[in-house]
């Protein structure tokens, strides 16, 4: 998409010394490819790292002069990305795991194309890991919170109240191990009919399985602050391996002064392969409850008193 430079070699230079690297144009025939309203114009530039390569899946958005997302997406394989917006003063905001977010401005012009060019993403510091001993999952600030489809259209979501973790944070991190129990009664929609059906024997049955269990195998660091904590989960008298696709924020300090660290993790759980499988369906075929839960959790961790 990028071929014929524009633009003088002063004008490149310059904006190295800001903080993107060349400024290459773009092909002539590319804005033909595009549908564009003639309000509107193209925004576009390509994502590389420090060594000139292009960075895979980097995020975008664009915010007008108020400040309104106007459009946000990924790069695609090559680290490119193009956006038709009407014209006008853009803000554009770019990052990726395990670098530097990058933020500049655009004028988009009607008809116009607005081509930032090359877009070099620095590799920043990853933040502080715990320090190894033991620590647990301080409730008042976490949660577990699921979703369900529901009817085909909408979602319900819901959590569970009440819950204990433990963490043993082991000098290489890759070596921790994690125990999390998850009351099963406290399962909270906020609606008490719906609540009750979800105790039952139709989908928990607490009185058999009162507790959700989930025990660490590995830490698996994917790069930047992004790790895959792989392990058991049982659940209904059923154990499988599933994998929470963690991001680790870092480390902070308290109100009281105390060491906490946080981290957000989300997987995905198939009813089936645990065999909560209550099901009923509408009149014109479509199910009540959707096959798949989305699991989401915000948790912060404190060393155990």
């Amino acid at each position: 998409m990028f071929g014929r430079r524009l633009g003088n070699r002063s004008d490149r230079m310059g904006s190295r010394r800001r903080g993107r690297a060349h400024h290459p144009g773009v092909a002539a025939g590319t804005a033909s490819a595009f549908a564009v309203p003639p309000s509107g114009g193209l925004l576009s530039c390509r994502v590389l790292d420090p060594v000139n390569e292009p960075v895979r899946g980097a995020e975008f958005a664009v915010t007008d002069g108020m400040g309104r997302k106007v459009v946000a997406g990924e790069a695609d394989p090559y680290g490119s990305f193009v956006a038709t917006v009407p014209a006008g003063e853009y803000r554009l905001a770019v990052s990726a795991d395990g670098y530097t977010p990058y933020r500049g401005n655009a004028t988009v012009a009607p008809s116009g194309h607005a081509a930032l060019g090359d877009v070099t993403l620095q590799v920043s510091q990853p933040p502080t890991l715990p320090t190894p001993g033991d620590w647990e999952i301080e409730p008042a600030h976490s949660s577990i919170a699921f979703t369900a489809r529901h009817i085909g259209l909408a979602r319900v979501h819901g959590r569970f109240n009440t819950f204990a973790g433990a963490i043993r944070i082991a000098d290489r991190m890759e070596q921790s191990a994690m125990h999390v129990v998850i009351d099963a009664a406290s399962i909270d929609t906020n609606v008490k009919m719906r609540d009750d059906h979800l105790r039952s024997a139709d989908f928990l049955d607490i009185d058999r399985y009162p507790t959700l269990e989930f025990y660490s195998d590995r830490f698996i660091h994917r790069g930047g602050t992004r790790w895959a904590v792989t392990g058991a989960l049982s659940l209904h008298g059923v154990t499988r391996t599933v994998t929470l696709d963690t991001e680790y924020l870092g480390i902070g300090q308290g109100m009281e002064g105390e060491t906490r660290a946080a981290v957000r993790a989300t997987t995905e759980l198939h009813r089936d392969d645990f065999t909560v499988s209550w099901q009923t369906m509408l009149a014109r075929g479509i199910a009540v409850v959707g096959p798949s839960i989305v699991i989401d959790l915000d948790v912060q961790i404190v060393p155990k008193s």
